[in-house]
């Protein structure tokens, strides 16, 4: 059964939620995940026209997750390295139904104005998100857009006011909504009640995915224009193709850790518990074991959510082994008669009462069905049942004119929440955001921190 969402309309002010249209709006699009067959009411649409910004490697499997689930037509792609580009191409050309190649941009905003697209796709790094964003909506698409939404608190506002007045759908690449063990978790064990009264939550990640390498500058390849990537960001010498994973280890582009594993956990976190704005965050960390090389994110670090009658504690570690080795990137909900682990490959519900009967939910793979998932390069197994749902959502919110499960608004409070996380720990003291404001309560220094400055000639979205 299909979700129908909700009809967008008149509605609250946008940068503000209440913890009702917070916990219909998360609930909304579950049933997605018990579809049996994939698509079923789309096959006889007219294809949509589709375009990539950001032809990389989680770019590239949102948009083939796409092809999979829905008759769709790819007409452009867009990135600034050349090689990527034609990689992206000759694969979209094998799987879409026209075998027609899509056409190449290295310029978003160029790939906007000559092509007409019903949907974009946003994967590009962090610092680009709200630019690109903003104009696929201008121009008229409805968009998919990685997580996290911005690379900080006010270009996701600017996002969430564009979505709302030009009244196109967003989804956000926050796909845990669309986990189907995590679906299932959820209505089992925090609907049902078996955890009793929640009363805090524990988020975590220890891969050690800091990149602590120290590589020469070098020139330019010529198939990669640096300046147009680098764009609103500073542009730091070059040492090495940025687009390739490094750019995460640098706060020029990105969140660090927080801005980038944390938001998938604090998302998931919301959407069971039904939470909202925290009231206050706070957090401490630093480059505590991993001194050498260029990297300049955080290898430590501690956040603390604070909900009404829960905090939400995450903690991360580049190095080092994980306290629970099959949770090494998760969540933990504790209740007064349980807990519930959770990851993005299983979930275990353990009572306290030793007479209760523990739950295990595991990971959906869906080899047979879409056997190209085998041999999809660098593909995530586990997470593309959930992407495949995630896409489906994203469409059936399309076809309603309605929200998706991860709805812009939805993405923006865990986005910003742990971009807010990273500016407690800059001003070492808590913080309370006030999103109706667009501030940081009381405190001018945090507030001017919620807006990078963009390098020129970029200038910063609007907020309005």
């Amino acid at each position: 059964m299909h979700h129908l969402p909700q009809v967008i309309g008149p509605s609250l002010p946008p940068f503000f939620i209440n913890r009702r249209r917070f916990l219909q709006t998360a609930s909304a699009g579950l049933a997605v995940s018990a579809l049996g067959t994939y698509g079923a009411d789309l096959v006889n649409q007219k294809p949509k026209r589709v375009g990539l910004i950001g032809a990389g490697w989680y770019g590239k499997s949102d948009l083939w997750r796409l092809v999979q689930v829905a008759p769709v037509e790819i007409v452009a792609l867009c990135d600034p390295d050349t090689q990527m580009l034609a990689g992206a191409v000759e694969i979209a050309q094998q799987r879409q139904k026209s075998k027609r190649a899509p056409r190449t941009f290295k310029d978003y905003r160029e790939m906007l104005r000559q092509e007409q697209c019903d949907i974009v796709l946003i994967g590009s790094p962090d610092h680009w998100h709200a630019l690109q964003a903003i104009a696929a909506i201008e121009a008229g698409a409805d968009v998919y857009l990685q997580k996290p939404i911005s690379v900080d608190v006010l270009e996701g506002e600017a996002i969430l006011a564009a979505a709302r007045k030009h009244r196109r759908v967003v989804q956000i690449g926050t796909q845990r909504k669309s986990t189907p063990h995590l679906v299932d978790a959820k209505q089992r064990v925090i609907d049902a009640g078996l955890l009793g009264k929640i009363a805090h939550v524990e988020l975590c990640c220890y891969f050690h995915m800091r990149a602590n390498g120290n590589p020469p500058v070098t020139p330019v390849p010529e198939f990669l224009d640096y300046d147009l990537w680098t764009g609103p960001a500073p542009l730091r010498p070059y040492d090495g193709l940025p687009h390739k994973r490094w750019w995460r280890t640098f706060t020029e582009y990105g969140n660090g850790i927080v801005g980038d594993m944390c938001v998938h956990m604090l998302d998931t976190a919301q959407w069971m518990l039904g939470l909202g704005w925290p009231k206050r965050i706070s957090s401490v960390g630093g480059i505590y074991v991993q001194k050498d090389g260029k990297s300049n994110i955080t290898d430590t670090q501690t956040a603390t959510f604070e909900f009404e009658g829960l905090n939400a504690v995450w903690q991360h570690r580049t190095w080092g082994s994980p306290p629970d080795a099959d949770y090494p990137w998760g969540l933990f909900i504790y209740g007064e008669k349980g807990v519930l682990k959770a990851s993005t490959r299983r979930a275990d519900f353990i009572p306290f009462d030793k007479n209760a009967k523990p739950l295990g939910f595991e990971c959906v793979f869906e080899r047979e069905k879409f056997p190209e998932d085998v041999t999809e390069k660098d593909n995530e197994l586990n997470a593309a049942p959930a992407t495949r749902r995630h896409m489906l959502d994203f469409l059936a919110a399309i076809e309603k004119r309605g929200r998706p499960v991860a709805d812009v608004e939805l993405g923006h409070i865990s986005t910003a929440s742990c971009i807010l996380a990273n500016v407690a720990m800059k001003v070492g003291r808590p913080l309370s955001y006030n999103p109706a404001k667009r501030e940081v309560t009381g405190d001018r220094e945090a507030t001017q921190l919620l807006a990078r400055a963009y390098r020129a000639p970029w200038t910063r979205p609007v907020v309005g």
